[in-house]
């Protein structure tokens, strides 16, 4: 599910299929769309777990700033 987000992100609208999270395995619907290389994968996974950790730091942030402590957090998320 991880290459299929970062394939949507790198190549937005377009249709592909895969198997196995495996790069090589990748088929476009669209002949003239280019797989991306392995870095930039790797560099869109990245970005995309560096971003989910900024909003999750952020959300830590709001929820402190109303009195919340991560305790408090854990508490909500159970």
């Amino acid at each position: 599910m991880k290459l299929a987000k970062t394939l949507q992100a790198l190549r937005p609208g377009k249709e592909f299929t895969y198997n196995d999270e495996d790069l090589s395995t990748v088929q476009w619907n669209d002949p003239s769309v280019v797989t991306p290389t392995q870095a930039e994968v790797d560099a869109e996974i990245a970005r995309q777990e560096q971003e989910a950790l900024d909003k999750k730091t952020e959300a830590e942030a709001k929820l402190a700033a109303l009195g919340l402590t991560p305790e408090d957090l854990k508490a909500l998320l159970s």
